[in-house]
């Protein structure tokens, strides 16, 4: 009786589970099996990042001194031609060309309070701000030194100038270039050398 008892109770367990086996729902499983799949996707350092196009690239400033691929003679003339484009005076007494030094004369780039403040804080380094400024100017010393037949070392340096005083009683006061004008000068000599065309910097404050 205990025998028989016990061969029914392992029949029901056994239909039990094969029941429970056969009503697994298909959808369930097949979740559960994707679930389990692995996706692949690119990882950070390969994947590429679009910033939106027509976005203005920043670039340093060129370098001082510049290397020029041209003749000495003909690069001289060259400086000359974009001085005068830029109408600045060439100093011919202080000038040297033979020995690759020409130099300017002073050249004005403000004038009145306000304008020539704001145009020595582009082109100057301001130690004081509130210095009362009535004109502002900058002389260029250009050197031209050869490495070798076509090849030269282009090096400006910028003397900048502020008219500073109240009153009766003004003197000008030499500060410290940002080197704004070196720059613009020497892209404008590269493009002039060159024919390559120049972005000027994009400068953040």
């Amino acid at each position: 009786m205990k025998r028989s008892l016990f061969l029914i109770a392992l029949i029901v367990v056994l239909a039990g589970m094969l029941f429970g086996q056969k009503g697994i729902d298909p959808q369930t499983e097949k979740i559960k099996n994707d679930a389990n799949k692995s996706t692949a996707r690119p990882t950070d350092v390969t994947r590429s990042f679009d910033w939106g196009k027509g976005k203005t690239p920043v670039r340093d400033r060129l370098p001082n001194p510049y290397k020029l691929p041209s003749r000495r003679d003909v690069l001289l003339e060259s400086i000359r031609s974009v001085l005068k484009e830029k109408r600045l005076l060439v100093d011919e007494q202080s000038s040297r060309p033979a020995d690759g030094i020409i130099i300017t004369q002073p050249f004005v780039f403000g004038r009145g309070p306000t304008i020539a403040a704001s145009e020595l804080r582009r082109y100057g380094v301001l130690e004081y701000a509130d210095t009362a400024w009535s004109r502002a100017q900058y002389t260029l010393t250009i050197e031209v030194q050869s490495i070798d037949g076509i090849q030269n070392n282009v090096s400006v340096i910028a003397k900048v100038e502020g008219r500073s005083g109240t009153g009766l009683t003004s003197e000008w006061v030499t500060v410290q270039s940002s080197g704004q004008a070196e720059e613009e000068f020497l892209i404008k000599l590269v493009e002039a050398v060159t024919g390559k065309v120049i972005d000027p910097p994009t400068v953040t404050n």
